[in-house]
């Protein structure tokens, strides 16, 4: 029995996706044989010359052909999709046997459907890992109008995908219901299965020795950080109205890091408002993150309001790691306000009047000593329920179960190795 992980992105790419798929993988290697279909690098490492073929800790890694043009390009993006997704469907065909378990998680939105499509052909299982739902995700972010007929047809192709998986494993609590409610009647089995916390690489810092805020001359002010992508899903404009609102306090100042199609708008805001309290910086890479997550006194992650359930930021996680206080600028149903809430981890502030995150940071700057302890409790957390290896043997679980569940697949697990 083989287990076959499709995703466009994997290592040396490093953003999310990637990072969490090739943890994934390398995880259950230990216990079973694993194979990835992916393509050439096309984000982080975008361009880098890599084997078509190669066993890499335990996972053989097979890059099918396809276009690696601009992502942040939409035409581009979508001629990427088609042909990883012709040469992956062609290729899993081929090698996925009777017995086999498939892996897709939801990058490109049509690999999901691709693992299910050769899971029916060759007798094999299927689990479907959720980073984002669509059509739900498109219609939040402004991409497609609701209720249009891109919206109706997406919805049903998703319904079909999520009650005929053998498996959904969904990020959050509020993507469970998200789902739940997609497929209606007769759900199949859905897993809630968090992403982890780098706790063996990221941990907390003194700020004042903080390189980066060195760097930028911020080592003695209050600062705000928002880690991450500035993409549509995020409540970029709400925090910029929150640095408008702050902006002649001379003691706080606010940190973006990272990338997206809301970053340059941020930029152009701030330079024609002419604003000092803000600094912008490009993406880092990961191996810094223990530097950058480190930089601040509070971070905030948000997500506008019609994205909850359709995607979890597995920053948070990270940044608890690094034993940072959180604001969770979103719904107060989505999985990041509650993980805030049941831990004691920060404040939760709904995009919706910008004054209230406003009150937020002030009550957090002027109690010092709360913040740390909300900072320990967030590390606790990120090593107790939110370590890489908690998460990995949650899947290995997984794959245990269901293997267990189809006996007329004739398929008996590889015995269960320690983990690493």
């Amino acid at each position: 029995m083989k287990i076959w992980f499709l995703s466009e992105v994997y290592y040396p790419d490093e953003q999310g996706t990637a990072f969490y798929t090739t943890g994934i993988a390398e995880g259950l290697a230990l216990s079973y044989q694993v194979h990835v279909l992916c393509s050439a690098p096309t984000v982080t490492a975008r361009g880098a010359k890599v084997p078509r073929r190669e066993l890499r800790n335990g996972v053989t890694v097979q890059r099918c052909f396809g276009t690696t043009l601009n992502k942040d390009i939409l035409p581009l993006r979508i001629v990427n999709l088609l042909s990883y997704s012709a040469a992956t469907f062609l290729k899993a065909l081929v090698s996925v046997k009777r017995g086999d378990v498939v892996v897709a998680v939801t990058s490109p939105p049509s690999s999901p459907f691709v693992a299910q499509l050769v899971a029916w052909c060759k007798g094999a299982s299927c689990i479907v890992r959720l980073e984002d739902v669509y059509p739900e995700i498109l219609v939040a972010t402004g991409l497609i109008p609701a209720r249009g007929g891109i919206d109706r047809s997406l919805g049903l192709l998703t319904r079909i995908l999520f009650r005929s998986a053998d498996r959904l494993v969904v990020l959050g609590r509020d993507m469970k219901a998200l789902a739940e409610r997609r497929i209606g009647g007769g759900a199949g089995e859905i897993r809630i299965i968090r992403s982890w916390a780098d706790t063996d690489v990221v941990v907390p810092a003194p700020k004042a020795q903080n390189r980066l805020l060195g760097e930028l001359g911020l080592t003695g002010k209050f600062v705000v950080s928002c880690v991450g992508n500035m993409g549509r899903a995020q409540a970029v404009e709400f925090i910029f109205q929150a640095v408008v609102l702050l902006r002649d306090d001379p003691t706080i100042h606010f940190l973006f890091i990272g990338s997206g199609s809301k970053k340059a708008w941020l930029e152009s805001e701030i330079a024609h408002r002419g604003l000092t309290n803000v600094t912008v910086v490009g993406q880092r890479p990961r191996s810094q993150q223990s530097v950058f997550l480190n930089a601040c006194d509070l971070s905030l992650i948000s997500l506008l309001p019609g994205v909850t359930g359709a995607g979890v930021p597995s920053r948070t996680y990270n940044l608890m790691a690094a034993g940072k206080p959180l604001v969770a600028v979103t719904r107060e149903d989505s999985e990041v306000a509650l993980l805030v809430q049941e831990e004691g981890l920060g404040w939760v502030v709904p995009p919706l009047v910008a004054d209230h995150l406003v009150q937020a940071i002030l009550a957090s700057r002027r109690d010092p000593e709360l913040l740390r302890v909300m900072g320990e409790r967030a590390r606790a957390a990120a090593e107790g329920r939110f370590s890489r290896g908690t998460i990995i043997e949650e899947y290995r679980d997984l794959v245990a179960e269901l293997l267990a569940t189809c006996p007329a697949r004739n398929v008996i697990p590889a015995q269960k190795l320690p983990a690493a």
